[in-house]
């Protein structure tokens, strides 16, 4: 029987997630575990997790082999148990026998690297690695206002506003209750605080685009896209985030809003509707192919797009580990197919590809 594994850093993170996977999976004859990866033994090949059990509908502790396939859903900090559960990971993905749903995508910075020498390279921003006090400063000068965002960085997390006012230089950071503003009055001052910054974590710089509506909200569109049971690309939905006033960032987890995104498109008149429809169409419809060409298979993909007031598109980011909050909110009419897509594509890549991991248990049992 096909076994799905759920990797996770906490047992209790997308638990919710995870579970409505599980209660559909019987009737696809699918098997569902949940595991942390250091909690993989290489002596005996066992792993200490939990298997849904669909007659208690709940999870119960066991030991057992690495599942047929894979649901990578880790998403790592800089402490030592992050850092020891990506090299676990990694090393599962160079083991032929052990398939993954999605193998995910390289840090940010790597991303839009890989994005800049394709099509859709107008839609990206202006992007360099931050490497040093000095290097942000002079940008600084240059710019007048810039992003700072961790490489590695999701949620929103990390990212900071930097601006130079009336020769006083403004940095904003967004809280999941409030934002946190401090005034570097001298260059020194802020030189000293950014080689703090900047020793922590790699950070990569980006211009300040102006994206927030006529009520100073910070919005984007966030689109899922995902494969389906025959393998193809397909566009699940659409929705609109939107942030606090004055804020930098419009996740959910940080005070934003979910919207309608065809409520939202319905405000617009028709030559700016139709306008945003076919770019959007056209980076969603370009996108999954692009990275396809460069980076190892995916299976989903939250795309992040921002309009500008000038009207001018830009793609802010791109998840191969996305939240479903937006359309869950929006389009709860999803809410079975959300839960079931996993399910049937875990199908399709097994009768593509019939894992020898699969044939060593049977044959060991």
């Amino acid at each position: 029987m096909l076994t799905l594994g759920f990797m996770t850093l906490n047992l209790k993170t997308e638990a919710g997630y995870f579970t409505e996977i599980a209660r559909r999976a019987k009737e696809h004859e699918i098997i569902c575990y949940r595991f942390i990866p250091s909690k993989f033994s290489p002596l005996t090949e066992q792993i200490e997790g939990e298997r849904f059990d669909p007659d208690k509908d709940a999870w119960v502790e066991e030991q057992f082999l690495i599942p047929s396939i894979l649901y990578d859903r880790c998403f790592y900090g800089h402490d030592l148990h992050s850092r020891q559960c990506k090299g676990i990971v990694n090393w599962f993905k160079t083991k032929d026998k052990i398939q993954f749903l999605g193998f995910g995508l390289p840090n940010k910075l790597m991303l839009y690297e890989a994005l800049t020498k394709s099509k859709l390279a107008p839609y990206i921003p202006r992007t360099i690695q931050a490497r040093s006090s000095e290097q942000v400063y002079q940008l600084l000068q240059d710019k007048r206002r810039i992003i700072l965002k961790p490489t590695d960085g999701s949620g929103g997390s990390g990212i900071y506003s930097i601006e130079l006012y009336n020769k006083e230089f403004i940095v904003k950071t967004d809280k999941m209750t409030h934002q946190v503003s401090r005034t570097f009055k001298s260059k020194s001052t802020l030189l000293s605080w950014l080689d703090r910054i900047l020793s922590k974590a790699d950070y990569m710089l980006q211009p300040f685009l102006s994206l927030q509506n006529e009520r100073n909200q910070p919005f984007d569109i966030r689109a899922l896209l995902q494969k389906d049971q025959f393998g193809h690309w397909s566009m699940i939905g659409k929705g609109i985030r939107q942030g606090k006033e004055g804020g930098i960032v419009s996740n959910l987890n940080y005070g934003g809003i979910a919207i309608n995104f065809e409520e939202w498109l319905a405000n617009l008149d028709e030559r700016k509707r139709r306008f945003i429809i076919e770019e959007i169409d056209d980076i969603l419809t370009s996108l999954p192919t692009i990275l396809e060409t460069q980076f190892p298979p995916l299976f989903e993909l939250g795309v992040d797009i921002g309009i500008a007031k000038d009207l001018s598109i830009w793609i802010l980011d791109v998840n191969s580990k996305p939240g479903r909050k937006v359309l869950l909110e929006t389009k709860p009419e999803l809410k079975d197919f959300l839960y079931e897509s996993p399910l049937l594509y875990a199908k399709f890549l097994q009768e593509r590809r019939p894992e020898p991991y699969e044939r060593e248990r049977v044959i060991s049992d």
